[in-house]
């Protein structure tokens, strides 16, 4: 007898989550929707490598050294791999409140503020906050409904509350937060000496290559390599400028969002909380810090209610796919086998049999 195999949908969570956000390989890759200027970022390291292999890494590894092509590729795989594990992780994304989790907040703000007469504005929701001596305000998210962590910040981008909100980077396509920072920072450093390095290789391929040919003919015979030394010195500035301003941010173990905002220089005079003291201290917490799992759960399995859809129940659905088992048959009489197919404790009580009336009709 056949059996028809009924496979029951899993909803992951990351299926349902709020926000603007694209989701990969069930789940298990996170980015923002905006990916365009991503992919323009791969093109361009991945296309000006690429011309450095295949024309310039030869012609110098003869020429001048081996380890040069050794050299560029271990600084093109490390740039790669950063790149990647910034784009596809979860920056800290915070879970918004569940209604249950809302409505007690909101009756908490009420308590606490008090019957707001009409027409005046209510008061800002802001809970105060001590770290290290210093009061630090948290305020609330009308979005995600919750008081947001210090440091933390609604990206208006992604749609979602990060947690230590540094900003979100077109470039990797994605935001930039407490659980991929240190990558982020490791992508622009070893991008920006991925670039020093083509660039100053480029260049003394082309010096090489003229004092035999001459420097035109040199132009000429190489348009890839002009075309690199272009991408190059365009890209250099930046690049390395932003690594520098990074650079100072983490010694000071401040955010790009602090920063902008001023939250600890300019007109508020007030010390950041965060920082030790200590260049080597703050480096050492915001790149070599324990780095904080994921609080999303994004492969987690929903529950049937929060689905949408209600699939049957396990014990019937391994009934339903149970075939029905003859093999009782053998070891029971054609008078005593049961016609119904239900277990004994719902089996009916059997009536008295009436042999008489049964041979009365049989002679009539």
């Amino acid at each position: 007898m056949s059996v028809m195999v009924v496979r029951k949908k899993v909803t992951r969570k990351w299926e349902k989550l709020p926000g603007r956000n694209t989701f990969c390989c069930d789940g298990r890759v996170m980015m923002a929707r905006q990916k365009g200027i991503f992919y323009l970022t791969l093109f361009l390291i991945l296309g000006t490598c690429t011309l450095f292999f295949a024309f310039e890494c030869r012609y110098l590894a003869v020429q001048l050294s081996p380890a040069i092509p050794v050299f560029a590729a271990m600084l093109f795989l490390f740039s790669m791999a950063t790149l990647l594990r910034t784009s596809f992780s979860d920056p800290g994304v915070i879970p918004r409140a569940l209604p249950d989790e809302a409505a007690f907040i909101e009756m908490e703000i009420e308590a606490t503020n008090g019957a707001v007469p009409q027409g005046q504005r209510p008061p800002p929701r802001i809970k105060n906050f001590q770290i290290n001596n210093q009061i630090v305000k948290l305020k609330y998210c009308y979005t995600c409904k919750i008081f947001r962590p210090p440091r933390a910040s609604h990206c208006s981008i992604c749609d979602n509350c990060v947690e230590r909100f540094d900003h979100h980077c077109p470039w990797v396509g994605n935001c930039v937060g407490k659980r991929n920072y240190r990558y982020f920072y490791l992508f622009i450093l070893s991008l920006s000496l991925l670039t020093i390095y083509v660039f100053a290789f480029n260049i003394v391929y082309v010096a090489l290559k003229s004092l035999k040919i001459g420097f035109l003919e040199t132009l000429k015979e190489t348009p890839g390599t002009v075309l690199e030394v272009l991408i190059c010195f365009f890209t250099l500035w930046s690049v390395v400028g932003l690594t520098g301003f990074h650079t100072f941010l983490v010694a000071l173990n401040q955010t790009t969002n602090e920063d902008i905002k001023g939250s600890w220089t300019g007109k508020n005079r007030v010390q950041n909380p965060y920082s030790h003291g200590n260049i080597v201290k703050n480096c050492c917490e915001v790149l070599c810090g324990p780095l904080p799992p994921s609080v999303l759960d994004r492969r987690g399995i929903l529950p049937l209610e929060e689905s949408g859809s209600r699939p049957p129940s396990t014990q019937e659905t391994s009934s339903s796919l149970l075939p029905q088992s003859p093999a009782p048959t053998e070891h029971l009489s054609s008078n005593e086998m049961p016609e119904d197919t239900s277990t004994p404790e719902e089996m009916p009580p059997p009536e008295p049999p009436e042999p008489p009336q049964e041979e009365t009709e049989a002679e009539k």
